[in-house]
Formats: structure tokens, C-alpha cells, sequence
């Protein structure tokens, strides 16, 4: 297991983290899974052995029970691992109970403390954007949070590359404790945050965490072309994420990645796992799970190195075209671009 540094900051985490969306599988989060916590135990365990030293959950998923599911299996291995979870989301029935103001992140945390059984959040992170409170108001809350020792680092999540900036900005001009990290959805499927969030992580030293890696398994190897929906899989319970806009563009990189995979008699997850692991900007990919022997499966990604004609073909078919201003950058600006800028126009540059 490799180890990366998150960001700017002093907190090394490894390549692979544990997701654990699965756990408890309560309401819509039972689409995604039901792993309770014998079955945690055993996932946390696997994880463990593997060398994740990060475990990533979150107060929304299932209502608390992934939260509450994780710390009871953390239980005398709290000190050998990091963990993270996010607030944001509704979580009462209160008016005030949703969002980023003060008062919703505190309490939050405070839940989450008591959830978790620990005394302190590795990572908090701003699940989603909050388009109604300042921003002064959520970044002086967190903080609040890191200054009282009840959270270590500050993360985002979901944001697009202005909210991000703008979080960063009012961090550094009110001298707040700034976000490290953000976690993104990012996969061979959806490259949508090359535009400005992998350039933005690149600008600001900031640390990456991909969630939804194998695009909420289509990048599994089960979805073939004109071959009918897996039995029990998240898309045949309509989880509708991620949304799929050209569905012909999607079997072909899954035609190029099954290829690869088959070629080295290993699985697609492991190839689609392992393109993500080379891909600037990314610090750990969050793999979870619905049973034991697919995390098992994912977790063996960590070894897998692609050829340089192996990531090419993945890149060439999963290529997003450029966007304005960007084709005019690359058109127009080639001569004095940075490597944030490269990174997204670099492939497109003759």
C-alpha cells in the first residue's frame, strides 16, 4: 500500500481508503448495501490488513448507522486508523437541522462524536455545497471545531471550482484553519472535475479523495454491451448515480477496459482502480463494498501498475472534449500555461 500526503498538510493517508455507504443499509442507503456489523468487523479487518489507514462514513448515510456501526467495530483499534465523515444533510426534522450554518455543523460533529464513540473527527468535511449561509459563518465553525481538538483537518466535498475557491480565499483573508482536502466524484466515466477541480487541487496543494470510483459499479466489469442489468446491482435498483448522458460512449471505455483486464486475467475494477491511482491530483480512492470478496477483489488494485499503452487506450476513449475558455486557451494561451492548466489541456495541445 502506497501512502500519500493529503494536500498541504502534515497527514499521510493510503492510496485506498474504506467507504462505508454500505453499512447499515437503512432506507435508500439499502440500495447500496446492508452491511451490518459482524460484516463491518470483518470489512474493517480486510482494510486493515491491506494497510488502509483511513476509514471515510458520513452522518447521512443511513441515518446514522454507518456512523454508529463504525465506531462500535473501531473498538480498541481507534489509534491505528483515521476516519472521516461529512455533515450537511438533513438530519431532523427541524428547519435548522440541514445545511452549513454554525449551528447544524456543531451539533453535527457533536452527533457524529457520540456516533463514532471517539473524541475527536480525523477529517470533517463539508459534504455539500450551502448556497444560503456565508461562508465566513461555515469556515469560523470548523474553526471553532479544530481549535476545541474535537476535529483534526477540514475537508469539502461536492463543491464546484468557484466554491472551492471562494472556501479557500475567505480562509486564508479571515486566517481560518483552510480545508486540505476535497472529495470528488471522478472515475474513467466521469471526468467532468479535470475541468477545474483536479487544476484547482493542482493550484492550491490541496489533497483529493475520489468517491464513486467504478461509477457506481458500471466500471465493474458486469455491464457489457446488450447484456441485460446484474441481478442485485445499485443501477437495477435505480440508485441514479452517477447519471449516464451517452451511454454508447460509456460501453466503449467499458469494451477497452474489459479488454485490458482480460488481457492481464484480472478484473476491470482493478484496471479502472488503478487508472485512477496514476491520475494527477488524486491522493486515496475510497472502495467499498457489498460483499467480502469484492472489496477483496478492489483492494488488490493497489499493485496493479498500467503500461503507458494500457493508460493511453483508457485515456483516448474516455477523453472529455474541451469546454470554453479552455479550447481558446489552447488555442490561444499555449505558450504560458502552468501545470495546473496542463493537466486538463495538455492531451489536447498538437
Amino acid at each position: 500500500m502506497e501512502y500519500r500526503q493529503l494536500g498541504r498538510s502534515g497527514l499521510k493517508v493510503s492510496s485506498l481508503s474504506l467507504g462505508t455507504m454500505t453499512f447499515g443499509g437503512k432506507g435508500n442507503f439499502a440500495k447500496t448495501g446492508d452491511t451490518d456489523l459482524e460484516g463491518a468487523k470483518r470489512q474493517i479487518g480486510m482494510a486493515l490488513d491491506a494497510g488502509i489507514n483511513l476509514i471515510d462514513t458520513a452522518d447521512i448515510y443511513s441515518t446514522g448507522a454507518s456512523e454508529e456501526i463504525v465506531g462500535q467495530a473501531l473498538k480498541g483499534k481507534r489509534d491505528s486508523i483515521l476516519v472521516a465523515t461529512k455533515a450537511r444533510f438533513r438530519m431532523g426534522e427541524e428547519i435548522n437541522d440541514a445545511g452549513l450554518s454554525r449551528y447544524h455543523l456543531i451539533r453535527a460533529a457533536e452527533a457524529s462524536l457520540k456516533r463514532l464513540g471517539t473524541d475527536h473527527i480525523d477529517l470533517y468535511q463539508l459534504h455539500q455545497w450551502d448556497g444560503l449561509t456565508p461562508l465566513e459563518e461555515t469556515l469560523e465553525a470548523l474553526d471553532t471545531l479544530v481549535r476545541s481538538g474535537k476535529v483534526r483537518y477540514v475537508g469539502v466535498s461536492n463543491f464546484s471550482g468557484w466554491h472551492l475557491m471562494k472556501a479557500m480565499g475567505i480562509a486564508a483573508l479571515e486566517k481560518f484553519i483552510a480545508p486540505v482536502s476535497q472529495q470528488i466524484h471522478y472515475s474513467l466515466e466521469a471526468r467532468e472535475a479535470e475541468y477545474e477541480l483536479i487544476p484547482a487541487t493542482l493550484d492550491q496543494g490541496l489533497g483529493v479523495l475520489v468517491w464513486s470510483p467504478l461509477a457506481g459499479g458500471l466500471l465493474s466489469g458486469k455491464y457489457r454491451r446488450n447484456k441485460a442489468t446484474p441481478e442485485g446491482t445499485r443501477q437495477l435498483a435505480n440508485w441514479g448515480e452517477p447519471p449516464i448522458r451517452d451511454e454508447e460512449r460509456l460501453y466503449d471505455i467499458i469494451e477497452v477496459l474489459a479488454g485490458i483486464a482480460e488481457a492481464r486475467n484480472i478484473s476491470a475494477a482493478q484496471i479502472a482502480l488503478s487508472w485512477l491511482l496514476g491520475r494527477k491530483g488524486v491522493t486515496s480512492i475510497i472502495v467499498g463494498a457489498r460483499t467480502d470478496a469484492q472489496l477483496a477483489d478492489n483492494l488488490k488494485a493497489a499493485d496493479v501498475v498500467l503500461s503507458a499503452e494500457e493508460r493511453a487506450s483508457l485515456d483516448k476513449v474516455s477523453q472529455l472534449p474541451l469546454i470554453y475558455p479552455y479550447w481558446h486557451q489552447a488555442r490561444t494561451a499555449s505558450d504560458r500555461l502552468s501545470a495546473a492548466d496542463l493537466s486538463l489541456i495538455q492531451p489536447h495541445l498538437k
